[in-house]
């Protein structure tokens, strides 16, 4: 038994297979566990509403909107989301506050025998305390995130009133397939039976996929450029804005606001949209106001506690840290990194083992100085191998042993109208943050 709640934590990162930090060998092909663990916590899913999110990138994002405009509508909104930066509680919330400490403590004590023999990995656990917590708290709604996939992700036993797949893109390709086709079968398994599903972004090589797998469960399916547009309006302080209309409607044009200042939140802001058009239309439909989807769009990342999308760290010189992990990803933080005023660009940069990197290396801008470094966890890419594949590429810079070290570094180096760019891995954001 634990006395307090770093013990318990320290004990769950200990003893629970962790993706995060060992990759390959914490994956599961199958749901067995996740099933025996919801039958042997009574079904906490089936006590509360929830919404089911998909997808390469920007399903974080996506989810937090979605979570801040329920809860500025008046909902209890849970919130299940990963990797987690800073804290393992981020990774669950209601009502943007992250679970209470003792509420995993005594999870842990309570539940400790049955965790020893379940086999579980640690983001199986996780979700199981997640649904565990929610309906205890008795949530209106839950937005759950999936790990990766969908398929075959620990969170794809509960039936939500409505499926979200943000867009698909290469990444984890050893789990999900080499390509853009396979990859989208794979998210489409959260696709439920009579169910209907928001897809945020199509491909030619996706579309098909969705559809068919729509028309298999009888799932209502809605393409969100179908149904609302959303068209970028300028950035004013700390706010990005746009203007929105919505298919059919006789309203005029919205222009709403959002907390989140990365170019491609257009495509997370019409997905999360389209979304509650759908909430809004369900049998039971969701009383979601338009003064309070407004107050939530503009308090997304406050509400919820969002961080590391296109977040400005300092000024003078400007500091930006971003997750984009993969190659999908990377290239709109690159782009919008190319459009930002700067007299030489820095950049902080860190990968995992694993990714596309020759697809990634290609994105990055070779006129940058770059500080080639590693995140503190054993799926880390050595930092000298990084910096080899990178100047094999044209990518040129010093190798800086911890995250720290190389933003401390960079920022020594930059004069006030330079630009650093942290970014390359969730987990070297997390470091600087």
């Amino acid at each position: 038994m634990f006395a307090i709640y770093e013990e318990a934590v320290e004990y769950l990162f200990g003893r629970l297979p962790m993706y995060q930090s060992i990759g390959k060998a914490a994956y599961k092909a199958d749901l067995k566990t996740p099933e025996a663990l919801d039958k042997y916590f009574g079904h906490p899913h089936r006590k509360f509403m929830s919404i089911h999110v998909a997808g390469t990138n920007g399903k974080g994002s996506v989810s937090h909107i979605l979570a801040a405009i329920l809860q500025a509508a008046g909902y209890t909104v849970g919130l299940y989301t990963s990797p987690h930066l800073k804290d393992f509680r981020e990774r669950i919330k209601i009502n943007g506050t992250p679970v209470f400490p003792a509420d995993i403590l005594s999870f842990v004590n309570e539940h400790y025998t049955w965790i020893e023999k379940s086999h579980a990995s640690f983001f199986e656990m996780t979700t199981a305390l997640a649904f565990d917590y929610f309906a205890r708290r008795q949530v209106d709604i839950a937005v759950v995130e999936t790990g990766m996939g969908g398929r075959l992700d620990a969170t794809n036993i509960i039936h939500p009133a409505l499926s979200v797949i943000t867009n698909i893109g290469l990444d984890h390709t050893e789990h999900l397939g080499s390509t853009l086709e396979a990859i989208a079968r794979e998210k489409a398994g959260i696709i439920k039976r009579r169910t209907p599903v928001v897809i945020g972004e199509v491909l030619p090589e996706t579309e098909h996929v969705f559809r068919e797998t729509a028309k298999k469960q009888k799932a209502p399916l809605l393409l969100a450029k179908d149904c609302v547009h959303v068209a970028p309006d300028g950035v004013y302080g700390q706010r990005q804005h746009f203007i929105v209309k919505f298919a059919g409607a006789s309203l005029a044009a919205l222009r709403v606001a959002v907390d989140l200042l990365g170019e491609y939140q257009q495509y997370n802001v019409q997905t999360a949209l389209a979304a509650l058009e759908t909430l809004r239309s369900l049998p039971c439909p969701m009383a979601i106001p338009t003064g309070n989807l407004l107050y939530g769009m503009e308090h997304a990342a406050r509400l919820t506690g969002l961080r590391g999308r296109w977040e400005i760290l300092e000024h003078n010189p400007l500091v930006i840290c971003d997750t984009g992990h993969n190659a999908d990803g990377l290239q709109y933080s690159l782009k919008q990194l190319a459009e930002t005023p700067h007299h030489r660009l820095h950049i902080v940069f860190g990968v995992v083992t694993g990714k596309d990197l020759p697809a990634i290396l290609s994105l990055l801008p070779r006129d940058a100085l770059y500080y080639f470094t590693q995140a503190d966890l054993p799926r880390a890419l050595d930092a000298a191998n990084l910096a080899a594949q990178c100047n094999a590429a044209g990518l040129h810079g010093e190798i800086v042993p911890s995250v720290r070290e190389a933003l401390f570094l960079a920022k020594n180096r930059a004069t006030a109208d330079d630009v650093i760019f942290v970014g390359g891995s969730n987990f070297v954001v997390a470091e600087v943050i």
